[in-house]
């Protein structure tokens, strides 16, 4: 396991060298109540660069429509080089507009000179397709991926928030056809959201996209902020938005989420560390995870996100972790991986390729 910043990790099946965590944005300018200020933000950046790390994760869509990109550009200014910088296109930035959203050609060639010219720079390091939108045709998203790669606009490319199948799909036609593939696959994984290891993570394992999980930390359920008192409280989202409301909302404020979080604490005060540290250092020890995204508001948030980086989880830990979040297989994997397994491959052991499946 990468033990600093400046441990460096291959992107997928890229030559792209990524820290072992990114630094993710979406709390530059966000409304809520539960965003950074400008200063804040530029704080955060400077430890991360200054600690080692270069890869810097942000999106069109954060901070009110592209706060969060004319933010980080005005903070990196005389240092943008050295950096890895994603963004991200497919959410609506002019609702009422029917092509400012979605994935096709129109929406990702407006969405990356827009990119462009709020980050003040003249290329993007990678561009993830943000959230699948079951209408785009693969070719049309693959086609404008590659031309954008052609041109020097977008140096990668990456998926986000997209279905296996679709994901390994478009992989393997751009293979095929010579187009530009996919390095790095960006999905929400947890202790709290482990269902992504039923077919994702082995997906991006076999197909060459380097994992890059966002909400590591369970959308801060996993910090042990929560308690079961905050399940009988009821918020309304509407009513400041409140990171509370928004996990009520999304079922992530749960009495099975409290219990794992309970577990995430508990080794905490073993190991005499923090539960933030506990929960990344787990999703770290998954030899598929290449740099989770860590999204702090504040330094001393960020300070503690980095500490996970020194600390090791030994096997009685994982276990005890990966028991109480544990989620059921599903067919396929229940009966390719159950007991009957040995008599239906003559009982031959063979290790799997790297990736902790659920």
């Amino acid at each position: 396991m990468a033990t600093s910043l400046d441990h460096y990790r291959l992107l997928g099946r890229s030559g792209l060298r990524v820290s072992p965590l990114a630094l993710g944005t979406m709390t530059f300018g966000a409304d809520g109540g539960w965003g950074s200020t400008e200063d804040e933000a530029r704080a955060m950046v400077d430890r991360f660069i200054d600690g080692g790390g270069n890869f810097i994760d942000t999106a069109n869509f954060y901070g009110r429509m592209g706060r969060s990109e004319e933010w980080l550009g005005r903070i990196v200014q005389g240092r943008r080089h050295p950096l890895v910088i994603s963004t991200k296109y497919s959410l609506t930035t002019r609702p009422g507009d029917p092509n400012a959203a979605g994935n096709q050609r129109k929406t990702m060639v407006r969405a990356v000179e827009d990119s462009l010219r709020r980050m003040q720079t003249d290329y993007i390091d990678l561009l993830y397709l943000h959230m699948w939108d079951f209408r785009t045709p693969v070719d049309e998203i693959l086609r404008a991926f590659d031309d954008l790669v052609r041109s020097g606009k977008v140096l990668y490319i990456g998926l986000s928030d997209v279905p296996a199948w679709q994901a390994s799909r478009m992989q393997a036609i751009a293979e095929l056809r010579g187009w530009t593939p996919f390095c790095a696959l960006q999905i929400q994984y947890s202790l709290i959201e482990r269902t992504v290891e039923r077919e994702l993570i082995p997906m991006a394992v076999e197909m060459g996209m380097g994992l890059s999980p966002w909400a590591p930390l369970g959308q801060g359920i996993l910090t042990g902020k929560y308690t079961r008192a905050d399940l009988a409280e009821g918020e309304s989202l509407e009513a400041g938005g409140s990171r509370k409301a928004i996990n009520a909302l999304t079922g992530k404020l749960s009495a099975r989420n409290l219990d794992v979080a309970d577990a995430v604490v508990e080794i905490a005060g073993e190991l005499g560390c923090t539960a933030a540290q506990v929960a990344l250092a787990w999703t770290l020890a998954n030899p598929a995870t290449c740099s989770p995204v860590v999204g702090a508001r504040t330094l001393l948030q960020l300070d503690d996100n980095l500490g996970a980086l020194s600390l090791t989880l030994d096997d009685s830990h994982l276990a005890r972790l990966d028991a109480v979040s544990a989620v059921p297989k599903v067919f396929p994997m229940d009966v390719l991986t159950g007991p009957a397994e040995g008599m239906m491959f003559g009982g031959v052991s063979v290790e799997r390729r790297g990736a902790r499946q659920g």
